[in-house]
C-alpha cells in the first residue's frame, strides 16, 4: 500500500514536500530482534539522541538524552520538542528547513534551555531520515558543559598561579622597606627625649606594621594543610553559628545536608576559615535585602574533574544567597587578589578561600544572576 504526504495547510510553518513511502510488512523475528539490539547500542552511546516526527514530536529518546534533558522515555514520547526545551520554538525553523530540504544541518556552543530552568550548552545535528510513510529527524547532541568548566577552571587556575606569583614578587619588594622604615623609627624613637616627639614615630611603626600584614594577607598562607578525618556538616554549622550571631539573627539559613557523606581528610581550620569567607561574603551581599536567606547545601558528585584529575568522588558544598548577583565585569576576576564588588572590602577573602581549597586538591566555582548566588566548594572524597 501507499501513502503520500501532501504540504501542511498550516502556512505558518514551513510546508513538508509530498514523497511517497511504502509502509513496511510486519517486522519478523530476526528483524525485532535486530531493532532490540539497536535500541541497546543506541542506549549505551554517550552522545544524546532523540528521533522526531515531521511535526516534531518526539518519538524516541536514548539514556544519554534523557539524562541531559532530564526526562524520561515515557513521560517524553509524543511530547512537541518546544515542550522539552524551553527554546525550542527558536530551532523550530531549523528543524523544519532539515525536513524540507533533506540536508543535514549541525550548531556549535548552542545553549539550550530547559523547564527546570537549568541552561546547557551543547553541539549538535541534525539528520532527516525516512520511517515507513513520514520524514523523521535524528538529533544528537553533545553536551560541553563538563568541557567548558573544565577548559574555564583550568585557565583560571593558571590566571590565578601567575597573578599570585606577581603580587608575591610586588609584596615582598614591598616588605624589605617597611622593614627598614621600621627599626629606623624604632631607632629613632630611643634618641626622642619628648613623649610628643615619640608619638609620631609610634604612628609611623603602627602604619609600617598594619601595611606588613597587608602584605602577608597578600602572599596568602604559610602554613601547610594538616589533614584529619572532619565532619563537614560539624564545621558548616560552626559557621552558620558565627554568621547568625555577626548578622544579629537577620539571615535566615536552610540547611540541605546529605547524612551520608562520611568524614573527609582535610584540615578542619582551613576549611572553616574558606565557609566563613564565602558564608560572610554571602551575608554582606544582603545587607539590603528585606528577607535575607542563605541555602547551605551539600551532595556527593561522581567522576568529577577539578584541574586535570578526574575524581571518583567529591563533595560538593553550596552555599547560595538571594542577594544582588555578582557583576559581569566582577566575574572574570573575581578571585584575584584586591577585587571586590564592595566599597569596603578589601578583596583578599575569595583568594584566601581559593589557595586553601587548593591545599585540598579541590577548587571554587560559582554562578550568578540577579536575586541568586551560588558558590560550590568542591573537595575530592577519598574512599579506601
Amino acid at each position: 500500500m501507499t501513502y503520500s504526504i501532501e504540504a501542511r495547510s498550516d502556512m505558518s510553518l514551513p510546508a513538508i514536500q509530498k514523497h511517497e513511502y511504502r509502509v513496511p510488512a510486519q517486522p519478523s523475528p530476526v528483524m525485532q530482534v535486530t531493532y532490540l539490539m539497536a535500541n541497546n547500542i543506541l542506549d549505551g552511546l554517550s552522545v544524546a539522541l532523540l528521533s522526531v516526527d515531521h511535526e516534531l514530536r518526539v518519538r524516541y529518546v536514548n539514556q544519554s538524552a534523557q539524562a541531559l534533558l532530564d526526562i524520561s522515555a515515557a513521560r517524553s514520547n509524543g511530547l512537541a520538542v518546544a515542550e522539552i526545551i524551553g527554546n525550542g520554538h527558536e530551532l523550530e525553523t531549523i528543524m523544519y528547513d532539515a525536513l524540507q530540504s533533506g540536508q543535514p544541518y549541525s550548531g556549535r556552543k548552542v545553549t539550550l534551555k530547559l523547564p527546570n530552568a537549568k541552561s546547557i550548552t551543547v553541539d549538535f545535528s541534525l539528520t532527516p531520515f525516512n520511517d515507513e510513510e513520514w520524514p523523521h529527524l535524528l538529533i544528537e547532541m553533545h553536551p560541553l558543559d563538563r568541557y567548558l568548566r573544565i577548559e574555564g577552571d583550568e585557565t583560571s587556575r593558571e590566571h590565578h598561579a601567575v597573578a599570585r606569583q606577581m603580587v608575591r614578587g610586588l609584596a615582598h619588594e614591598i616588605k624589605n622597606p617597611l622593614g627598614g622604615i621600621r627599626g629606623s623609627a624604632q631607632l629613632l624613637a630611643r634618641e626622642l627625649e619628648s613623649d610628643d616627639q615619640r608619638e609620631f614615630t609610634d604612628i609611623i611603626i603602627a602604619e609600617t606594621d598594619r601595611l606588613t600584614a597587608l602584605v602577608d594577607n597578600l602572599l596568602g598562607p604559610n602554613n601547610v594543610a594538616k589533614p584529619r578525618p572532619t565532619n563537614v556538616h560539624e564545621l558548616l554549622e560552626r559557621v552558620v553559628r558565627l554568621i547568625e550571631i555577626e548578622s544579629q539573627q537577620q539571615v535566615t539559613f536552610t540547611r540541605d545536608y546529605d547524612p551520608s557523606i562520611p568524614d573527609m581528610s582535610m584540615d578542619p581550620e582551613m576549611m572553616v576559615q574558606v565557609f566563613l569567607n564565602i558564608a560572610r561574603n554571602a551575608m554582606q551581599s544582603l545587607a539590603d535585602n528585606p528577607s535575607p536567606q542563605i541555602v547551605i547545601n551539600t551532595r556527593v558528585d561522581r567522576n568529577f574533574t577539578i584541574g586535570s584529575t578526574m575524581h571518583r568522588m567529591v563533595t560538593k558544598v553550596d552555599v547560595t544567597d538571594n542577594g544582588p548577583g555578582i557583576s559581569d565585569e566582577l566575574k572574570d576576576h573575581l578571585f584575584y587578589p584586591m577585587i571586590t564588588g564592595r566599597k569596603d572590602g578589601t578583596g583578599l577573602g575569595l583568594s584566601l578561600a581559593q589557595s586553601l581549597v587548593n591545599q585540598h586538591n579541590g577548587s571554587i566555582e560559582f554562578d550568578s544572576e540577579p536575586g541568586r548566588t551560588c558558590f560550590s566548594i568542591i573537595i575530592p572524597l577519598e574512599l579506601p
